[in-house]
């Protein structure tokens, strides 16, 4: 090959999220030259809307558990050498109700001890010297310490000028409405590459479409708010409710978590039919990130609902004990409903299309363009996001 043919490369990738991107580090760290093709000028999809939580504690044990550890690493690594922020602080996961301390109290006992979850249960004087006492209302807070903040509107822009700096070859506002057998077409024109990822996020039209429609995957849009506090709140941690016991698969197949969920059902019906639950993320400028709902359909409606926001502006200022002033409004969006939480698919011999079905793209992505590009150049089956682990066992 041409090592200065602007047309040819050994790995081209389709998608700048966080996938892409992921995919594109795999391959440039080894010596493979690799341009990246992007639809818009700038990453806009998931990877920049989401709460940037590279979240650990939350991962079932398997296959995400593990990836969410090594992209833990491939973050923390990054951000010195692209110069990003990663904060180290961790989780705080609050319970509310007797439910859902049972909840926190039985991960610790089952789960964190046979999967070693690095995370402490904070009750009593731990929890109400917290932040001077300002969470003494809750009954508990799990507090993960493995999990990190990333500010993604600023960590994905500096993702892509550290990789272009390293050799990735970036075209954007170029979309790419044809792959097959090494070639690639373009708004750009035609390319040839010895291989080809394909990362589209929920675009399930424009490339494989027959196989991609046969999976009879979703998309999920999120309601999402930037917000400052009324009094000032130097968090540092990201905090969760134990709301999102029924949500993250850490938790959600615990026995105990059954009675959070009939909790919700009874108490606040809203948040189970919008799919709520809440998520706090602190920017590096003193503002929070707040979210989120989950609307499941094959489009993403525009339209956002003023009931959701200030059903998420009433669970963030109790959990934190603060009223907020919103600066923001968006809507989130990924692809979801899939086979298994990621498809890693071959399409043909050069081809292969990598697909995240939940919102977790930031937590476990760059573990998982690692684990790919490394099966790809070792002729190894490619990873499964449908490795299962037995439930944990109930509480005596």
């Amino acid at each position: 090959m041409n090592s200065t043919d602007p047309h040819h490369f050994d790995l081209a990738v389709v998608g700048s999220g966080i996938l892409g991107l992921a995919h594109a580090y795999a391959a440039v760290k080894r010596g493979l030259r690799v341009a990246v093709f992007e639809r818009t000028g700038t990453p806009l999809g998931a990877s920049i809307r989401n709460f940037g939580m590279g979240l650990v504690t939350g991962q079932p044990p398997g296959i995400m558990l593990d990836l969410a550890r090594e992209s833990r690493e491939l973050w923390l690594h990054l951000s010195t050498r692209a110069n990003f922020s990663a904060r180290e602080a961790g989780t705080l996961l609050f319970a509310r109700t007797e439910a859902e301390r049972d909840v926190l109290q039985e991960f610790m006992i089952v789960r964190a001890r046979q999967y070693e979850y690095r995370a402490s249960l904070l009750q009593g004087d731990k929890l109400n010297t917290l932040y001077n006492g300002r969470f003494s209302h809750h009954l508990a807070a799990l507090h993960g310490t493995e999990d990190l903040q990333l500010y993604s509107r600023e960590a994905m822009p500096a993702l892509v000028a550290y990789l272009h700096s390293q050799g990735v070859h970036f075209r954007f506002n170029t979309l790419v409405h044809g792959v097959g057998d090494g070639h690639i077409s373009s708004t750009a024109g035609e390319f040839r590459a010895e291989r080809v990822i394909v990362c589209s996020g929920h675009d399930y039209q424009t490339l494989f479409a027959d196989k991609l429609q046969a999976m009879n995957l979703k998309q999920c849009r999120l309601q999402m708010l930037r917000v400052k506090t009324e009094d000032a709140l130097p968090l540092t941690h990201a905090v969760l409710t134990g709301l999102s016991c029924t949500h993250y698969g850490a938790f959600s197949d615990l026995p105990t978590a059954r009675a959070v969920h009939a909790e919700i059902d009874q108490t606040a019906p809203l948040l189970n039919k919008h799919g709520i639950h809440l998520l706090v993320s602190p920017t590096p400028y003193q503002e929070l990130i707040i979210g989120d709902s989950h609307y499941y359909g094959t489009d993403s409606p525009p339209f956002n609902s003023e009931e959701i926001d200030q059903l998420m502006i009433g669970l963030a200022e109790h959990t934190l004990a603060t009223r907020v002033q919103v600066l923001e409004r968006w809507q989130g969006v990924y692809g979801s409903k899939g086979p298994g939480p990621f498809s890693a698919l071959p399409i043909d011999d050069k081809t292969t299309a990598v697909l995240m079905h939940t919102g977790i793209g930031m937590s476990v992505g760059l573990g998982l363009g690692e684990r790919v590009m490394k099966a790809l150049l070792a002729g190894d089956a490619l990873p499964s996001g449908n490795a299962v682990v037995a439930p944990a066992t109930a509480l005596a």
